[in-house]
């Protein structure tokens, strides 16, 4: 998950440079574009198929997060960045309510403690370091990007699911990868294209490594929450904060106050508790066979 959130935060600063070009919708279409094409060409030379068992799986999982993907970025042109950002963040709390929830259904809950306070705060990390704020005028900005943070979280429990059921990691992120281009094709047709004469090549350069990083990323993503701990997993994918803002920081001459150092360390120790938590709660556990 540590690496997924970094090639995702990689991802964030094409996406960035690209935007001076593109428009969100255009940035979707390319991105799942891309990546159908990579993944594609990742099945095939795995010698692996396309063809799947669970299809309604899938598009279950495709359509959850692409909703998802596109309440993230309704919010992001509605919101303050770190406000967006937060919202989406709380994946993580909301798949530790869900686990919570279930484990009280069936009275196992306790066992669920100390990994449930690692997610918490790893949550109150991130709001240290983006500090998110909100105006009156921006709550119905706000519930969307408080459901792009659920959809996330479902869309991560699905994957889960998927693993659970052996899928490999290449062929849902491919079915992912075609639901989003289908929403960004979609959404091209109601809104502005730029016109590729008016594209600089410098922005137009990015646009097959956010499609090739999107791809890394889903894979470590996919494969994290396929076989690992899922709060275990929920609290290092906190990791894209802190990556988000060594680049914003390096890259882009923002600056990071002492609070935002303080959340980064705080995100960084909930991982790592995280890690010790599931390690001496299943000290003899063998390494799993692929």
């Amino acid at each position: 998950m540590v690496v997924a959130s970094f090639f995702f935060a990689l991802m964030a600063v094409g996406i960035k440079f690209a935007s001076h070009s593109f428009g969100t919708f255009e940035l979707v279409f390319y991105r799942g574009l891309v990546s159908m094409v990579f993944m594609a060409i990742v099945v095939r030379a795995r010698g692996a198929s396309l063809a799947t068992p669970v299809p309604l799986m899938h598009v279950t999982r495709s359509g959850v997060g692409v909703v998802s993907l596109g309440s993230w970025f309704y919010a992001i042109a509605h919101l303050p960045l770190a406000t967006a950002m937060t919202l989406n963040y709380m994946s993580g709390v909301w798949i530790a309510a869900f686990i919570v929830g279930g484990a009280l259904l069936y009275g196992k809950a306790e066992k669920q403690g100390p990994l449930l306070f690692t997610v918490l705060m790893g949550f109150g990390g991130v709001v240290l370091t983006l500090r998110p704020t909100i105006d009156h005028d921006q709550l119905f900005a706000g519930v969307v990007g408080l459901l792009s943070g659920m959809g996330a979280a479902l869309a991560y429990m699905q994957v889960t699911a998927l693993g659970k059921v052996g899928e490999p990691e290449e062929r849902t992120v491919f079915y992912f990868s075609v639901g989003t281009a289908l929403v960004g094709a979609l959404g091209m047709l109601f809104t502005d294209v730029s016109p590729w004469a008016a594209v600089r090549w410098q922005d137009a350069a990015w646009v097959v490594p956010i499609g090739v990083l999107a791809s890394l990323g889903q894979l470590c993503m996919t494969r994290a929450y396929s076989h690992g701990a899922t709060l275990v997993v929920a609290s290092m994918q906190y990791a894209g904060i802190v990556f988000a803002s060594i680049f914003s920081l390096t890259l882009f001459g923002d600056k990071i106050a002492p609070m935002g150092w303080l959340g980064i360390a705080v995100i960084v120790g909930s991982g790592v508790l995280a890690t010790a938590l599931r390690a001496r709660a299943l000290p003899n556990t063998p390494p799993e066979e692929h």
